[in-house]
Parts: C-alpha cells; sequence; structure tokens
C-alpha cells in the first residue's frame, strides 16, 4: 500500500498565515497574543471543512512554542512544536464530543485538568464538535471552564452554535468562521497544482470551489478525486462529468430560444439533459442560477456578485444584453414556482416542460399587454404585407371592407369637408382589428350619440361606392372600431376605455329613460319587505324588521336601535340597487341613524338580598322593629 496521503491532510495550514479565508481570526489570535490578553476559553463556530480545527491546533502550537516568531507564527523547530507534529505532546489534549459525549468522558477530562504541563506554559484541551456533548456533561463541565487553572486553556469548535446551552456561550470568546468564497479557493487550488505539476483549467476549478458550497476541506477533496479520474491534467469536460454537472452550455442555450419563442428547442434540450441522466430538479435548479446570474449582469453594482470565471463572464455579459429584465424576472418566478411544487408533482417531467413552455411564451405575453391582440394577429400580418404589394390608389381605400390595409394617418392639407358632418367625440385612432384581402372584414362602427341628419360625409360612410370614389383625404378621420369580434381567434378579446365607458353611458340613458313612477311611503316599505323575505340571514331580517322607514322626498331616512344594526345594514351592498330598480328611482338615496331611545332594555335582575337588607327593609315599612330590636337586644346577621 502506499503512502499517499489526501491533499486535505497534506496541505493543512501550519501557520496561522496560511489558513485560508479566515483573515478576522488569525489576525485577532495574534493580536491577542502579542498583547498577552489571552482568554481561558475559545469557542470557534462555523460550517464545516473552513478551518476551526486547524486555527485551534495552530493555537495551541504557539502557545507552547519555545521559539515564537516576530509575527506570533510556530517555529515548527523547538522540542514542542515537533512533539505535536507527531502526535506526541502531553500537552495539548484532543477529544472528539461526538464519540465522548458522555458525562464519565468529560469527568476524566476534568481529572486531566489537574496536573500542571511537563513541558511549557500551558495544558491546551482542545474538544472538537462540542455540540454533541450530552446535557449532563455540559453542567459537569460548567464550573471547570468558569474558572480553570491559570495553565488550562480549552479550545471547543463547533458547527452549530444554537445547540450548545448558554451557560456555556457566556464562559467562552467566539470566533465565527465564515464560508471560503469561490476564488479564495481557486487560487489555493492553482498553488496546489503548480506543486503537484498538474495542469487545470481555471473554469474547471470553479466548478470544483462552487460544489465545494464554501468548504476547502470538501474542494481538496473534490480535486482528488478529479486528479484520480483524469491524471495530471483537469478539464472542464472531465469536472463536469465526474461531479454529475449540468454544463453552462445548456443554460445558454436555453435562454437563447427563450428569446426566438422556441419551445422545441428547449424541450429538446430538456430530453437531451434527461437522456444524460440528470434529474429535472436539478436542470431546473441550474436554470434559475443562469437567469439570476443575467440579472445579476444587468447591473454594474451587482456584477460582483458573478462567481464565475473571466471568460465565462464575458459571456453572462453578451447574454445579458439581448435579455430583457422583464423576460428574466418572469422566467425566474417561473423556475421558482416549478421547484417549489416539484415535490407535490405526480409526473415530474411534465411539470418541468409546461414550466419551460410557460417561460418561452413570455416575451409574447408582454407585447400582448402592450400592443393589444392586433399585434399577434397572423390574418392582420398577411394583411399588412399584401398591402405592400397593392398600387397606392388601392391603399387609400379604407372604407372598403374587402381590402382592408393599414391606417393612414390624418393629412390637413388633404382633408377638405365641403358640408358639416357629424360631431366626433373621440378623435384618437382605436386599434383597428384587420382580416385578410377577400376575406369578410369582422369590424363594425359603434357610435357614441344617436345619428345626426345625413350629410356629405355620412352618405358616403355608407355605401361602399362612395367611399371607393370620395377622396383620400375625407376617409383620414379615424373611426371607432368595435373590437368584439377579432380576427385572432385564440387571443383574449380586449375592450377600448372609450367602449366600456360608451356602454356605461348607454346603460345610464336606458335607466333615465324609464318610466319614472311616483315614490310612496308604502312602496318604499313595499320593496323594504320584499328585500327582507330575499334575505338568507335570519339575524339580517330582524335587525331590518325592527328598523323605522320614513320617506322624505327621493331620500329614504332608516332609524334603527343600535350601531350594530346600523353597520349590519350598510354592508348590505345590493340593498340600494335592488330599491331603485323595483321602484325605478334611480335617484333614490337612504340616510341610516340610530335612536338608542327605541331600543329594547333587558329585564333587570332582581338583587338577592342579604339578612341586614332583609332587616332594613322591614324597618322602612314599618318602625316597630327597631323598638323590638332593642327590647330583646336583638342583631341583624352581618
Amino acid at each position: 500500500m502506499s503512502n499517499f496521503i489526501v491533499s486535505a491532510r497534506k496541505y493543512r495550514p501550519v501557520r496561522f498565515d496560511d489558513v485560508v479565508g479566515q483573515e478576522h481570526v488569525s489576525q485577532t489570535l495574534k493580536n491577542a497574543l502579542k498583547n498577552e490578553h489571552l482568554a481561558h476559553a475559545f469557542l470557534f463556530c462555523g460550517p464545516r471543512g473552513v478551518g476551526k480545527t486547524t486555527c485551534a491546533r495552530i493555537l495551541a502550537k504557539v502557545l507552547n512554542c519555545q521559539n515564537v516568531s516576530a509575527d506570533f507564527e510556530p517555529c515548527n523547530e523547538c522540542s514542542s512544536c515537533q512533539a505535536f507534529n507527531a502526535n506526541s505532546s502531553f500537552n495539548i489534549t484532543e477529544l472528539d464530543a461526538a464519540s465522548n459525549n458522555s458525562v464519565e468522558h468529560i469527568r476524566a477530562l476534568i481529572e486531566q485538568v489537574r496536573f500542571q504541563p511537563q513541558q511549557g506554559k500551558y495544558k491546551v484541551f482542545i474538544i472538537d464538535e462540542v455540540h454533541m456533548l450530552s446535557q449532563q456533561a455540559f453542567n459537569a463541565f460548567l464550573k471547570t471552564l468558569e474558572e480553570p487553572p491559570p495553565y488550562a486553556i480549552f479550545i471547543l469548535a463547533t458547527t452549530e452554535k444554537h445547540k450548545i446551552i448558554p451557560t456555556i456561550l457566556s464562559r467562552c470568546q467566539i470566533f465565527d468562521f465564515r464560508r471560503i468564497q469561490v476564488p479564495e479557493m481557486v487560487s489555493h487550488l492553482q498553488a496546489i497544482c503548480q506543486q503537484e505539476n498538474i495542469e487545470a483549467d481555471k473554469d474547471a476549478l470553479h466548478i470544483i470551489g462552487q460544489k465545494a458550497d464554501g468548504a476547502l476541506r470538501d474542494a481538496l477533496s473534490i480535486f482528488d478525486r478529479i486528479v484520480s479520474f483524469s491524471g495530471n491534467r483537469i478539464s472542464y469536460e472531465d469536472v463536469i462529468t465526474n461531479l454529475n454537472v449540468l454544463d453552462y452550455d445548456y443554460y445558454f442555450q436555453v435562454v437563447d430560444a427563450l428569446l426566438v419563442e422556441d419551445s422545441s428547442k428547449i424541450l429538446l434540450l430538456f430530453d437531451t439533459i434527461l437522456r444524460n441522466g440528470f434529474e429535472p430538479d436539478i436542470f431546473m435548479t441550474g436554470l434559475a442560477e443562469h437567469l439570476r446570474n443575467l440579472l445579476v449582469c444587468k447591473d454594474e453594482a451587482t456584477l460582483q456578485l458573478l462567481e464565475v470565471s473571466e471568460g465565462l463572464r464575458v459571456r453572462y455579459l453578451e447574454q445579458a444584453r439581448l435579455t430583457p429584465s422583464s423576460l428574466l424576472l418572469t422566467a425566474l418566478n417561473l423556475a421558482n414556482d416549478c421547484d417549489i411544487n416539484y415535490k407535490l408533482a405526480r409526473n415530474k417531467r411534465l411539470h418541468v416542460e409546461m414550466a419551460l413552455i410557460k417561460m418561452a411564451y413570455i416575451p409574447r405575453a408582454f407585447q400582448l399587454a402592450e400592443n393589444g391582440a392586433a399585434a399577434f394577429s397572423p390574418e392582420k400580418k398577411t394583411a399588412e404585407l399584401s398591402n405592400a404589394l397593392q398600387p397606392e390608389s388601392r391603399k387609400s381605400e379604407v372604407g372598403n371592407p374587402t381590402t382592408p390595409g393599414p391606417k393612414l394617418e390624418p393629412e390637413p392639407s388633404n382633408t377638405e369637408i365641403s358640408e358639416p358632418g357629424p360631431p366626433i367625440v373621440n378623435r384618437q385612432p382605436e386599434p383597428e382589428l384587420e382580416t385578410q384581402e377577400g376575406g369578410k372584414s369582422e369590424t363594425h362602427p359603434e357610435p357614441e350619440s344617436p345619428a345626426p341628419e345625413p350629410s356629405a360625409v355620412g352618405h358616403q360612410s355608407q355605401s361602399p361606392a362612395s367611399e371607393q370614389q370620395s377622396p383620400p383625404g375625407t376617409q383620414s378621420l379615424p373611426q371607432k372600431k368595435s373590437l368584439k369580434k377579432g380576427g385572432a381567434q385564440d387571443m383574449p378579446r380586449l375592450m377600448a376605455l372609450e367602449a366600456m365607458l360608451a356602454e356605461v353611458k348607454a346603460e345610464e340613458a336606458e335607466l333615465l329613460t324609464q318610466e319614472v313612477q311616483e315614490v310612496t311611503q308604502e312602496r318604499v316599505e313595499e320593496a323594504w319587505n320584499l328585500y327582507i323575505e330575499s334575505q338568507g340571514q335570519e339575524s339580517v331580517k330582524v335587525i331590518m324588521r325592527n328598523s323605522t322607514l320614513q320617506l322624505s322626498g327621493q331620500n329614504v331616512v332608516v332609524t334603527v336601535t343600535s350601531a350594530l344594526a346600523e353597520n349590519t345594514i350598510r354592508q348590505e351592498n345590493n340593498l340600494m340597487d335592488y330599491m331603485r330598480e323595483v321602484l325605478t328611482a334611480p335617484e333614490l338615496t337612504m340616510t341610516l341613524q340610530v335612536d338608542k331611545s327605541k331600543a329594547v332594555e333587558p329585564p333587570k335582575r332582581k338583587r338577592i338580598l342579604s339578612s341586614k337588607d332583609k332587616y332594613l327593609a322591614m324597618r322602612e315599612t314599618n318602625p316597630n322593629i327597631t323598638e323590638l330590636q332593642k327590647r330583646f337586644d336583638l342583631r341583624p346577621d352581618e
């Protein structure tokens, strides 16, 4: 068997300056050694593989080093340092709390604290994974941790600080270790590659750093595995193949297909990914991260959040310039919803495919919201293409229903109206749905007001023959078109704001033209009782029956007995509409007022009289009771 040592052990830091990504901890410990402000208990917290135990060992080595350097680093040459490197030092004790977590193990450790160090100044106790200790072990450790001997120093390390009891935390000086950033891992791996004479692509090292998730020990383990797979040449392809990571190129192709609304290409790419052995959720998670990276590239201030190599950064920037932020945000939202509901889906593949198809039609949905349904009508596109090939004389025939074309803007120099035409309320052109040439036009004019007397323009708008012979200027005035029937049957129907206003005005006019009958007190009470009978809630019926109505002109004054009754009637939103419709009084109003004098008071409960109260009542009725009391020396019960 060979003497191979894994990189995590072979390149383990032996000095504070060699620790990667924890400069704040190293500098603090150096300053404490320099100023001789050393605590008796330390607690190193942080994720796995970031250097907690390594810093604890370096600190223990420095404390007993006989030739400490000027920057407070161990010399690694004295007898104490050599004994530590050979794991034969009696002054440094390491305890794995994951397996030695009982109260007996802690008591054995406390027994060792009683003895002074054989060599050096301090006796250091390193307890790893201290959160695994039992409650009884923590309690047994409290007194020693609070008041240890002057030569004893405890260094505790944990990945889950929240599991340690507060009494232990309050007795320790806490250091929080942070995750190691990808660029720092890449630099460290490049230094190892130079020492091992290994050629490695920077993109490949970036993938290793991202896969390690902030733990340098995991990155070194992955590095050893890749070296065993590919030898002295580490390529990007070898890394993604060995780590089961999707290539960035797939995500770039998916976004390119989203920009051109090519859903077929997206589904084929997804099928290729599944055939390569990747799970759908891995692809969707990677796509969401890719969209996030593109969104980060939109702003120079957030560009630093992009953790990729320089070559890949340029590619991200190029695609981010072509992709609108609205597309990225919507697609990212769809990817997030797909990831959340992935576990609930029975057909995982179909669930992801539906999300991808929705993403493919995001540009069309935004354009539909901006330009209306006519922008996507295939008939309109065909009509515009055919009109582009027609002579100018035919393009001017806007009024011909069989030859639709693009709308013409009004030209003041050619617009001549000999006779006054009908009043035009809205002169703004509105979207017009057009059909293919030779088909029937499905748009019809929708007047907002009653038709005026016929005029020259009016005759021209009624006969197709006159429209063909009329000058173009008279037909260039925009006419209101109805959007109720559109050429694009697969698009949502839109209604112009003017059409909605016209419909509301028509309903109001119809309501005003109804035969107005005289509103009397009897009719109001009859309509009120009819509404009560139509109610399903018994409480509302009781409140409305107990109300009093008084008609004052076109106003109905409703008197109730409490604020609760007033609030209940106010919540009946359909009451006034019902009253106006039944009474044919569109201007009818209602006023609510509270009259507490009409409220029915609950019967008062009789108070139970005590013996003394009974005596006083009897004395008021018959004063001779007092003489009886004095003669026989009687006392009423209290």
